[in-house]
């Protein structure tokens, strides 16, 4: 007897059991993005010992984050649509077996254009996350769907700030190779608990993978709030990425923290997780407008603590926990909102969002590290309270209008 049903639930549970079922599935989803995403980070603190190994300077270094970005753009655009067309569970899991095998290439690549096109292929597989965290917001009602979305997304950004110092960590023991092949192995144990826990979901749409793409572009076009949506947060983490992708070399080189002590630095990031679920509540509770203005304006503080505080590690570690809050906190209440949009077309709204954002932080990437070899950790930090002005413009444009029509809403009529 097939188990096939109409959206992603969790596994067949008796109904005095669903509640804990359901958190359960909650708990495996978001270890499951948490893995997958972190492959995004592991190169971040690495790039001195991974250029040193293959030869390579500061500047191509730097494009080992540029090109996995690239690779999660594409993955986001040509690959998470599908789970508006694919069963997700299959999908899902034979994506993380692909992911599994592209690490190895990673782990043995022998030269700097073998590791740049396996970095690629990271990011383009790695895409699992954008499959995850929609088929999430299916597991509960709107008034606790932003509840349900932080949890899962809380769990991705441990992901992503955990990856830092797990990298490194391991790199200090084994060296820098050893760092994938842990991963590739942390994969197929997430495919194998994802093919259990999940129930099989087939998406409505029943259209060709052309059409489900054209659809896409036509719901960008559709959309305003989306791309608004999108540009700010694209901003934030462009700013974000920035930030991460110049601070090992800061400490390192004004520092003098090892490997370890950058490991031990990057660990402060994971604080920033706990916005993840605030800012889900507050979504819920109908503030997220205010909400989004707050992290916007706190991740300038950060920015102004990081520039004139470089020369103090507390103040660079108060810096990233503020920067992080911030940037996870806005993703969460804007995530939000994108997935309210439409309850047929999310994996398609997603991969509009997130496609935004990560060419947001593979330019900003790119970016930081011309402007770090020219103009130095205050060159860096200048572009990232740009791209955080640039999303604070947005916010007030759109308070501003929303202002505007109510009060052209409550005038009277002459």
């Amino acid at each position: 007897m097939s188990n096939t049903i109409e959206s992603p639930v969790i596994a067949p549970a008796a109904p005095t059991d669903s509640s804990r079922a359901l958190r359960w599935t909650v708990l495996a989803l978001a270890f499951a993005c948490g893995a997958s995403v972190a492959n995004l980070y592991y190169a971040q603190p690495l790039l001195g010992p991974i250029g040193r190994s293959l030869g390579v300077g500061t500047g191509t270094a730097t494009l080992i984050v540029t090109m996995t970005q690239i690779g999660y753009a594409l993955g986001l655009m040509f690959v998470t649509p599908l789970g508006d067309l694919l069963e997700n569970r299959r999908l899902v899991t034979r994506t993380l077996i692909v992911t599994a095998a592209v690490l190895i290439l990673a782990a043995t690549a022998p030269n700097i254009g073998v590791f740049l096109a396996a970095s690629v292929l990271v990011g383009l597989t790695s895409v699992v996350a954008q499959i995850l965290v929609p088929l999430s917001s299916h597991l509960a009602p709107p008034e606790i769907r932003g509840k349900v979305v932080g949890q899962v997304t809380g769990g991705l950004l441990l992901g992503i700030m955990l990856a830092r110092s797990a990298s490194s960590l391991l790199a200090t023991a084994w060296g820098w190779r050893s760092v994938y092949v842990v991963s590739s192995v942390i994969m197929l144990v997430v495919a194998v608990l994802l093919r259990l826990r999940l129930a099989e979901r087939k998406p409505e749409h029943t259209a060709s993978y052309p059409a489900l793409l054209a659809s896409t572009f036509r719901l960008a076009l559709r959309e305003p709030l989306l791309r608004r949506r999108s540009f700010s947060q694209a901003a934030m983490f462009a700013a974000f990425t920035a930030f991460w992708t110049a601070v090992p070399y800061e400490l390192a080189d004004r520092h003098h923290l090892s490997q370890s002590g950058i490991a031990l630095f990057a660990l402060v990031g994971a604080a920033g997780a706990a916005s993840a679920p605030v800012a889900g509540r507050l979504g819920d509770r109908g503030h997220g407008k205010v909400a989004r203005g707050a992290a916007l304006g706190l991740a300038m503080v950060a920015i102004g603590v990081a520039a004139v505080g470089a020369a103090h590690v507390a103040l660079l570690a108060v810096a990233a926990i503020l920067l992080d809050f911030a940037v996870q906190g806005h993703h969460v209440l804007s995530v939000r909102d994108v997935y309210g949009l439409s309850t047929h077309a999310r994996a398609r709204m997603n991969s509009l969002y997130m496609t935004g954002v990560f060419v947001g932080g593979a330019a900003a990437s790119a970016a930081t590290g011309t402007v770090l070899s020219g103009h130095g950790w205050s060159g860096v930090m200048g572009l990232a309270a740009g791209l955080v002005a640039a999303g604070i413009a947005v916010w007030v444009w759109e308070t501003l209008k929303a202002r505007l029509t109510a009060n052209r809403e409550s005038s009277p009529t002459t």
